[in-house]
């Protein structure tokens, strides 16, 4: 990728990153799938009224809307909720870099190639060194849900790619649409319609920042890009720029929240990092060698 390409990306995972410090705090105050409806409810008005249709096949816009927002962050929302830290949190999504490269292969036929297959091979063991201590008790279920909410994600970009050369922002923008009605129903279900009124009529400001932050900086404008990344760059190539997220994810956690991680989650994280570097510096290793 160009510089400047590579440059935004960087700044994208920062703010994915922090992120999840944010949902976090967010969801102490607000029921998770409320606060979800919100994000992408502001994230779509009044934009949608200013910014065109994008020109692709409506199936792509409602596909997105739906893996991204939907399934993606309600399942994340919920587990950060339930339990999960933020900055375990952070390192889990990352698996959405393994499932994106597996569903190119499978879907696009993009080979992936083989520092890509160790790094995904890498990035499972981290996983599972991760889930040892949440296989029984309560941390069981939110650890499994983000890694289906990171499942969706790489659905998602899957989406995005087939989408094609589209404006990104636009489809950010409209793809957002479609999630905060589902987002709202299942709130509504789940937490009743008390809850729900009493937490919109009596909202704090921290709410209203958490909601801001997640709707303009981080849906907007960082996944516009990331889309507009991913249609112009193999996905082999965009996704591993998330080896930055859950360094700015574990910085904020720590400052902020105070999160500290138990050994045997913090060598997973280790092992899942590893793997995302494989996946971006291994093909100029394996260029080297072959140069030498």
């Amino acid at each position: 990728m160009p510089l400047s390409h590579s440059l935004v990306a960087v700044l994208v995972t920062i703010i994915w990153g922090l992120s999840f410090v944010v949902i976090k705090i967010g969801v102490g105050d607000t029921p998770p799938l409320l606060l979800a409806a919100l994000r992408f409810f502001f994230a779509a008005l009044p934009a949608v009224y200013f910014v065109p249709r994008p020109q692709t096949d409506w199936r792509n816009v409602v596909g997105y809307g739906f893996f991204l927002g939907v399934a993606q962050f309600g399942l994340l929302f919920a587990a950060l909720a339930l339990g999960m830290p933020a900055s375990l949190a952070s390192l889990v999504m990352q698996a959405q870099v393994f499932f994106t490269i597996l569903f190119a292969a499978l879907l696009m036929g993009e080979r992936p190639g083989p520092h890509q297959i160790a790094g995904g091979v890498l990035g499972a063991l981290g996983l599972a060194l991760i889930a040892l201590p949440r296989l029984s008790g309560s941390g069981a279920g939110p650890f499994l849900m983000t890694v289906l909410a990171a499942a969706s994600w790489g659905v998602a970009n899957i989406i995005s790619k087939r989408a094609g050369r589209v404006d990104m922002l636009g489809f950010i923008v409209w793809s957002s649409l479609v999630a905060p009605l589902p987002l709202l129903g299942l709130s509504l279900w789940l937490n009743g319609s008390e809850e729900v009124l009493a937490a919109l009529s009596h909202m704090t400001w921290g709410t209203a920042a958490a909601v801001a932050y997640l709707a303009y900086p981080t849906t907007v404008f960082a996944f516009g890009v990331w889309a507009y990344l991913l249609s112009r760059h193999p996905a082999a190539t965009v996704t591993p720029f998330a080896l930055l997220v859950p360094v700015a994810g574990i910085i904020g956690s720590a400052l902020i929240l105070g999160e500290a991680m138990q050994p045997i989650e913090a060598v997973g994280g280790a092992v899942i990092v590893i793997g995302l570097a494989l996946n971006v510096f291994g093909q100029r290793f394996i260029r080297g060698r072959r140069a030498v």
